[in-house]
């Protein structure tokens, strides 16, 4: 008799399981939408308090964006400090409209002092930032009327994060581990501007009463706009309280 033959059962091989393949992140995608260039636009974006989605300080707002854009104009060198008072170059008029109807005004009544500049048509600049910013898609504007009587604006933004990145290019002019004399002039002015105003969407009280000395720095750097503002904003609070 032959003997029989036993196969050894074998174990099924275990699968090995296959990872799936990791989610990409979301992307926010801000298409051709940018920071915009103008100091005025800058800071009209930081009035706005994402937490209460609405402007602030729209009081003050006007002066604001006036200072701003003469801030513009100075570093830019179209204005140049006169003895206390803006006087025109000869550089090419900017494309922006905003400066460039300011420019025209100036050219037309000739050099005055700053505050001069800073207090005129504070109502038509908030118009012409807000309407700059609507065109360039930063920013929707909804029109409608308070207690159904007195026209107002809502005012919404379209890219947040582009806020958020002036915001953080403004306030890292404040650090002290960068150099006075090294920063941006341009985003040392806007949060000197947005602390000589009280903007506290920009800089809280407690960072203004810590950085008091490199704000005043900073200030000395930026130029005769500062004080000016200063000024106009103290004598509009004077006027206030009677």
């Amino acid at each position: 008799m032959s003997r029989a033959v036993v196969t050894p059962l074998r174990r099924p091989a275990r699968s090995v399981p296959t990872r799936r393949p990791a989610r990409a992140r979301k992307t926010v995608a801000l298409g051709k939408a940018k920071a915009p260039d103008a100091l005025a636009a800058r800071v009209f974006l930081l009035a706005y308090d994402p937490m209460k989605g609405r402007l602030t300080n729209t009081s003050k707002l006007g002066k604001l964006l006036r200072a701003a854009a003469l801030v513009d104009l100075q570093l830019a060198g179209n204005l140049a400090d006169d003895n206390g008072r803006a006087r025109l170059t000869k550089l090419a008029v900017p494309d922006d409209q905003v400066l460039a109807g300011i420019l025209a005004d100036i050219g037309s009544r000739g050099p005055r002092k700053w505050k001069t500049w800073v207090d005129r048509r504070q109502r038509a600049i908030v118009r012409e930032v807000r309407s700059d910013l609507e065109r360039a898609y930063l920013i929707r504007v909804e029109s409608y009327r308070v207690l159904g009587l007195f026209p107002a604006h809502r005012i919404t933004l379209r890219h947040p994060l582009i806020r958020r990145q002036v915001l953080q290019s403004a306030t890292d002019t404040l650090r002290p581990s960068r150099l006075v004399t090294r920063v941006d002039l341009r985003d040392a002015a806007v949060v000197v501007l947005a602390a000589t105003a009280d903007l506290r969407t920009v800089v809280t009280k407690d960072q203004r009463n810590r950085h008091k000395d490199r704000l005043a720095q900073l200030g000395v750097r930026v130029g005769p706009v500062v004080p000016a503002l200063k000024k106009s904003l103290q004598q509009s609070s004077y006027a206030a309280a009677g």
